[in-house]
């Protein structure tokens, strides 16, 4: 890769917003056909010197180059037009259009006065063809899976001519069926003379597909290195700047009484299809339940049942012997339950509101964050620099709106307000998803302390590295039922992978 041109260079590259300096004298540069990884923590400054090369942003400092000419970037217009394209994190789609309009919005085809829907469709047809993408142009991109609507993403990007592609957290909400489909498209990209640009934060990704990896800690570059000059265990260390522990210390310890018991649990979802059918679990004090599978086998319903935001057809849901089926999420919450809801932004926070009032919302109308019915200012303002400091949330303030914290702080604002109560259960969806490898330690052993303290812990997770790290015993969703039930020390990646794709299905 040495022998490729610079196709995209940033020098000196420093920008500061109010209380934080997130790009500091920052050099970065990428080689046509690569995938340059940019690793990092959350809130090292990853994502700010993108939306800087994107025209999200302006530098402060610095200067851009663009096969070797001087780039002015004052929009995201005059990236495209200089041929850089980026795919988000969050997806900027429009549900209820289909691919075509989708790809075209903002550089609509007209023909006779109308929008040209049949050639954006062919050039979409003849893009997928060219990458392997297989995506259907008149599919509405609402019924779509994540991944695929990630594709669609690409195609944008594909169809203004970009040969710089930039992901942002690109696997993020990926299952790992989806993520590996995501690198064998990125490889063929880069075989045909596109170059990537990979922000992600997971070690096992960055090695497993990157040419050069960049790490940056605090706004600024620690290293760059190719993935044979280094391993998960140094990559770490760079992002954290001290040695992280990337194993879960877990002693055995004996569960105790049953807390949360399912019983023949129903559930269907907003299309009125049932995605959870005769559902029967349980879980104990001082245990975790892993729930596995593939995303979209009813994991998501099944979880909104248990904690009020779904209402089931039918079945049981107690919780310390109180039956619970069907109540509100405050009295579930009131009953002992701490719920770290699959998405954060919908469900977990009030993203208008700052972190010290979101980091109360399960108990503000209690003592001491209320009084005689009136708010307590200095209570919300001492708990939230409390649960700041002991969860790491990068914040220049307790009183920042949670909508202007980057995904990965939003997420720790939520496990630091649930994992901090005292609770008898815990139901942690994706508790980790869009975390760096610091936080998901950290995570990790509040998990595990949870249970060592005899809370119960029901977690559900697409990743089966954090299933088996975490859990005592595996339950196996496919198609909306429990098939099969397990002892962690007991089971394989590869049996738990058969049971996940529908292969021996038995009844639990």
């Amino acid at each position: 890769m040495s022998e490729s041109p610079i196709v995209l260079e940033a020098k000196g590259i420093t920008k500061q917003f109010p209380g934080v300096l997130a790009n500091d004298n920052v050099n970065f540069d990428l080689r046509k056909g690569e995938i340059h990884a940019l690793l990092g923590e959350n809130g090292a400054g990853k994502s700010t010197l993108m939306n800087l090369l994107y025209g999200l942003h302006k530098p402060d400092k610095g200067e851009i180059t663009v096969n070797g000419k001087n780039a002015i970037i004052h929009s995201p217009n005059d990236s495209i037009e200089l041929g850089i394209g980026m795919v988000h994190q969050h997806f900027m789609l429009i549900p209820v259009f289909s691919v075509a309009e989708n790809v075209m919005l903002g550089d609509e085809a007209v023909k006779n006065g109308s929008l040209d829907r049949n050639s954006v469709a062919k050039k979409i047809t003849d893009i997928s063809k060219q990458y392997g993408l297989d995506v259907d142009p008149n599919a509405l991109v609402g019924t779509l899976p994540v991944g695929i609507q990630q594709r669609v993403e690409i195609v944008k990007t594909l169809y203004r001519n970009a040969e710089i592609v930039i992901l942002d957290e690109p696997t993020a909400v990926l299952t790992p069926q989806e993520a590996e489909d995501l690198f064998r498209i990125m490889r063929d990209l880069t075989a045909r003379g596109v170059s990537i640009i990979f922000i992600t934060h997971k070690l096992k990704e960055v090695l497993a597909v990157a040419d050069r990896i960049t790490v940056m800690r605090a706004g600024r570059v620690i290293n760059t290195v190719k993935p044979s000059e280094t391993d998960s265990a140094q990559l770490a260390n760079m992002m954290v700047g001290r040695q992280v522990i990337l194993t879960v210390d877990k002693q055995d310890h004996e569960a105790a009484d049953e807390i949360l018991k399912v019983e023949g649990i129903t559930v269907r979802d907003q299309r009125d299809l049932e995605t959870v059918h005769n559902v029967s679990f349980s879980v104990r004090g001082g245990e975790v339940l892993g729930i596995a599978g593939v995303q979209g086998n009813g994991q998501t319903e099944l979880s909104e049942a248990l904690t009020g935001l779904r209402s089931p057809t039918s079945g049981k849901v107690t919780i310390d012997g109180k039956d619970l089926t069907g109540k509100p999420p405050r009295i579930i919450t009131e009953a002992g339950l701490a719920h770290i809801p699959e998405d954060r932004q919908r469900h977990g926070l009030v993203l208008s509101y700052s972190i010290a009032d979101n980091m109360a919302l399960c108990d503000y109308y209690h003592a001491p964050f209320s009084s005689r019915g009136v708010l307590q200012p200095k209570a919300l303002d001492e708990n939230a620099r409390k649960l700041i400091s002991a969860f790491d949330v990068r914040t220049p303030s307790a009183f920042v709106n949670a909508g202007k914290l980057s995904g990965g702080n939003q997420q720790k604002v939520i496990v630091a307000r649930e994992l901090s109560r005292n609770v008898k259960l815990v139901i942690a969806n994706q508790p980790t998803r869009g975390l760096d490898v610091g936080s998901i330690e950290y995570i990790h052993s509040e998990i595990i302390k949870m249970r060592d303290r005899g809370v119960a812990v029901l977690l559900i997770s697409a990743e089966l590295d954090e299933i088996m790290a975490l859990s005592d015993r595996i339950a196996v969703m496919y198609r909306g039922q429990i098939v099969a039930i397990v002892e962690a020390k007991k089971t394989t990646r590869e049996q738990l992978g058969l049971w996940m794709a529908g292969a021996h299905v038995q009844t639990a």
